[in-house]
């Protein structure tokens, strides 16, 4: 039977990046809070006839593309961003010969669950 995953992690694999993770949901957070408060910006000069170049637009391209380079190494891993703003992130794995996925979601220590690929967060069960 072929596999819907290219890459599968251990449970030792998928500990070893919790540090990167954490670091780069915070980037995740904070770049989407900066493209958030720019747009805001760029509407309000619209809205009153004020130019859209200059400091502005360049913090909110940087923004985009931190956005983008961090979302191109996430997919480039493997690993499933679910949910960003509670940090839930599932990482492919095999279990008894099947796929399922090891899910972590910020704040806990250490990856203690899983649950089958279609079964969402709902279905999370202890390692």
């Amino acid at each position: 039977m072929p596999f819907q995953f290219q890459t599968h992690y251990t449970l030792d694999q998928a500990r070893a990046l919790l540090p990167q993770l954490r670091q780069w949901l915070g980037q995740l957070r904070h770049l989407r809070e900066v493209v958030f408060q720019q747009e805001q910006q760029t509407t309000a000069r619209l809205n009153s006839g004020q130019d859209l170049g200059g400091e502005p637009v360049h913090h909110w391209l940087g923004a985009l593309v931190g956005l983008r380079t961090i979302a191109r190494e996430l997919h480039r891993l493997g690993l499933q961003l679910k949910d960003l703003d509670r940090g839930l992130v599932d990482f492919p794995a095999l279990r008894d010969g099947r796929e399922v996925f090891l899910c972590w979601e910020d704040g806990e220590e250490d990856i203690g669950y899983w649950h089958d690929v279609d079964a969402g967060y709902a279905g999370r069960e202890p390692l």
